[in-house]
């Protein structure tokens, strides 16, 4: 009866050092996608505020002579532009374009990368579920090995990963992992969606800088867990 139950915990532990593995390949997609994404935010804010740079002021006594000695149809018109040069200005306005298709292409492309690292989460959950009623049908456990279901899954809190410094987990601990890196996910992905949603021209420059540095900041994602995480695998 030990030798049974030793071999359904090491192939349960099997599977989930599986899932997780696969669940964290999905964390690195995502942290490269978010990578990517943070530098056309950069982009489209830096195209913006290009755009509207103040006109140059010729009330100014140095630029009144600074015009005056090289006064030319170009100049005139470039100062009747507003100071913008409009090749400069077409150009601008391409890159703001590239920038939000871009931006647009990575929300679709996290989009996908949470749905495969849920489906992990349910295979994961799934294969506990199964050893869970193998355990018991078989009565090869104690009452005190019993699995815990998907919704004890979901509400351990991130303190278990702290407190396993040590890195020798089990197998609901993996489990208590995935749900919340998962989670964290989630939440960060939430967050640039409704941030991209929100870009048009029309943006403030505080809004856009605030935008800017959630996205820098990302406050749903917990790095020493994440640094946890990692080394499970490594």
């Amino acid at each position: 009866m030990d030798s049974e139950a030793g071999d359904l915990k090491s192939d349960l532990e099997h599977k989930m050092i599986h899932y997780f593995k696969c669940l964290m390949t999905m964390a690195a997609s995502f942290e490269e996608s978010v990578a990517v994404g943070s530098k056309l935010l950069a982009g489209f804010q830096q195209g913006l505020e290009f755009l509207r740079r103040p006109p140059v002021n010729t009330k100014s006594e140095l630029i009144q002579k600074i015009l005056k000695a090289n006064e030319s149809r170009r100049v005139v018109s470039y100062i009747e532009a507003g100071g913008i040069n409009v090749h400069d200005s077409a150009q601008s306005m391409r890159n703001l374009s590239v920038s939000l298709l871009g931006l647009q292409n990575h929300i679709n492309i996290a989009r996908n990368i949470l749905k495969e690292s849920e489906s992990h989460l349910v295979d994961a959950a799934s294969v506990m579920q199964n050893a869970n009623e193998t355990f018991l049908a078989n009565e090869v456990v104690d009452c005190h090995d019993v699995l815990p279901g998907q919704s004890v899954i979901n509400n351990k809190c991130e303190d278990i990963l702290l407190q396993n410094s040590n890195l020798n987990l089990e197998h609901t601990d993996y489990a208590a992992m995935m749900a919340v890196i998962y989670n964290m996910m989630k939440q960060d992905f939430l967050m640039q969606e409704r941030i991209v949603s929100a870009l048009n021209l029309k943006l403030s420059s505080g809004e856009l800088e605030s935008y800017c540095l959630m996205w820098s900041l990302r406050p749903f994602i917990n790095d020493d867990i994440m640094h946890e995480a990692w080394k499970l695998i490594r």
